[in-house]
């Protein structure tokens, strides 16, 4: 989940520019209680440590292909976020809100592709920070608000979180326990099951065969509770497709899912 040199941008950014007090001393953050694009974004990338947390409202799956992410699943349709309404403002404020959204607009990243100095970052097309006279001030004369440090505070702490989820994944791959996933669902009166794929699950039957020393460290570690975070929010994809019918007109299935639609996209993780 690095930041460093997002080309292309990651999900939800659509400009990137480095905050500074001499571009943007006059400017100001005023959050939104709903961002419209959210309500497109089906799968949204997740760190480790909220796996414990989002397992209750979301299930858990991983992308396909290399270096895999973590992704809290939204919808089961590319495009459609079950969770958020039309303006992209969340049905239940009881909904644990992933940290990459929070985030939002702001990132760290490298702006030099040969250093490793991380800048303070927003995408401007999000209208939160502009120039104006209301929401909270960035910069105090030429320096950093108390605004401005929390969000860099919070963008640091989702750095480390990053390195740490990136390690858990490379725990997953090194031990072969990742495999591509598959569910079906078979809904009353259905002639035909709707399958799910595109993602990646961690293998209970690989987990089970796991060499004792492996699944000790594993477990030292606190990997083994993340792993069991992931199988036991699977679950819930079930939910999701009952929440996927109730929400399409007359509670008609083949309206928002048919046989063989992805869970999840691999372009759902950072850059």
């Amino acid at each position: 989940m690095a930041s460093a040199a997002p080309n292309p941008l990651p999900v939800l950014y659509n400009d990137l520019q480095p905050l500074s007090s001499s571009a943007h001393a006059n400017h100001r953050l005023t959050p939104q209680e709903a961002l419209k694009s959210v309500a497109s974004l089906h799968a949204v990338p997740l760190t480790v440590d909220e796996f414990v947390v989002a397992q209750r409202d979301y299930p858990i799956v991983f992308t396909t292909g290399p270096s895999a992410v973590p992704l809290a699943l939204m919808g089961l349709n590319e495009g459609v976020n079950l969770f958020v309404d039309e303006e992209g403002r969340f049905r239940n404020n009881d909904n644990y809100v992933p940290a990459y959204l929070r985030r939002y607009p702001f990132m760290l990243a490298r702006l030099q592709p040969n250093s490793e100095e991380l800048s303070l970052c927003f995408d401007p097309s999000a209208g939160i920070v502009a120039e104006g006279e209301t929401g909270d001030a960035l910069f105090d004369a030429d320096q950093p608000s108390d605004t401005t440090k929390a969000i860099l505070s919070f963008c640091e702490q989702f750095e480390q979180s990053g390195a740490r989820t990136g390690a858990f994944v490379d725990e997953l791959e090194k031990n072969d326990l990742l495999i591509d996933g598959e569910v079906s669902i078979q809904p009353e009166g259905a002639e035909q099951p709707f399958i799910y794929r595109g993602f990646r699950m961690i293998s209970e039957e690989k987990l089970r065969n796991l060499r004792g020393d492996v699944a000790r460290k594993m477990i030292q570690s606190g990997a083994m509770a993340l792993v069991y975070a992931h199988l036991f929010s699977l679950s819930l994809i079930r939910d999701l497709f009952a929440r996927q019918v109730a929400l399409t007109n007359g509670g008609n299935a083949d309206a928002g899912a048919n046989a063989g639609d992805e869970t999840a996209a691999t372009g759902a993780g950072e850059g």
